[in-house]
């Protein structure tokens, strides 16, 4: 593990999607409060190499550190990116270029934040989904997917994530989760963490989508004890575009999407803001000499 000390404080985005002009000037808005700030990004950066790349570099430029882990749509193998990798050949040449860059990845050491708030080990985590977030009344995947046909609510990986060289999606799911599992163990004894993931590692969050099916493409059952199992302080993904904070066993989980223009011109809050995760917001659990929960 690598490690900083001084002031600053570490923030999340995800889900920036700058394929839409206005979702690109959020980020060449971007900056950090201090030249010691972190920033988290929680995947959906955009579909193409060449996009995600202009976006992590800008922000890299200007954030002491940047963390990145993928979303779906930088796995997709999509028609308007001139690069054609599929699977694990382009989850491997995105990280690559991030390491060209100075970001961190799934594929780096953990991470610890010594600033204010720490220490705190930031594990991003790259885990995908194996269909087992399933419908009500459904018992199998063939199930599940046969129910979200009958909606209409499909979700686009299933034509453009292709996971070469494993046979299934879930296959590489779970390849991914024994590996991080092992990583995750190997953290020193009372060394809190931060999780980021671009899925929920846990099913509740889903739970107020306006399409329950979807959840499906959003996490798996492999992951529900983590929060426990492992000595985790805060939990941020993205994936859903509902951004807000819940509690699960006393753990936050930070959804810190910025979401699709259509989306999020309807809010009350700004677009693009980021979400503070160390030190923890006063009155959450975490803050020194504070307490409370919700």
């Amino acid at each position: 593990m690598s490690g900083t000390r001084g002031g600053g404080q570490v923030w999340a985005i995800s889900d920036l999607h700058i394929g839409y002009a206005e979702n690109r000037a959020l980020v060449e808005a971007m900056r950090p409060e201090s030249d010691e700030d972190w920033l988290l990004v929680a995947g959906d950066v955009a579909e193409t190499v060449e996009d995600v790349r202009w976006a992590l570099k800008t922000l890299a430029d200007r954030f002491a550190k940047v963390v990145w882990v993928p979303g779906n749509h930088e796995l997709w193998t999509h028609p308007s990116d001139a690069v054609t990798l599929r699977g694990v050949a382009r989850y491997e040449h995105l990280v690559e270029q991030c390491r060209d860059l100075g970001v961190l990845t799934p594929e780096d050491p953990y991470p610890v934040w010594e600033g204010p708030g720490g220490p705190v080990a930031v594990a991003p985590l790259f885990l995908l989904y194996d269909y087992t977030f399933l419908p009500p009344g459904c018992a199998t995947k063939d199930e599940g997917l046969e129910y979200a046909r009958g909606t209409g609510v499909v979700c686009t990986d299933e034509h453009l994530l292709h996971p070469d060289p494993y046979p299934t999606r879930e296959d590489w799911c779970r390849a991914r989760v024994a590996e991080t599992e092992r990583r995750l163990a190997e953290v020193p004894d009372g060394l809190p963490l931060v999780l980021v993931n671009h899925h929920p590692p846990h099913r509740h969050p889903t739970e107020v989508l306006w399409y329950p099916e979807f959840a499906m493409w959003c996490g798996t059952v492999l992951t529900d004890d983590w929060h426990r199992r492992f000595p985790v302080r805060t939990v941020v993904y993205g994936h859903l575009h509902i951004p807000r904070t819940t509690w699960r066993d006393g753990v936050r989980f930070e959804e810190v999407s910025v979401g699709y223009p259509r989306e999020w011109r309807t809010r009350d809050r700004p677009p693009g803001r980021l979400r503070r995760i160390v030190p923890a917001e006063p009155g959450e659990p975490g803050e020194p000499g504070e307490g409370g929960g919700r």
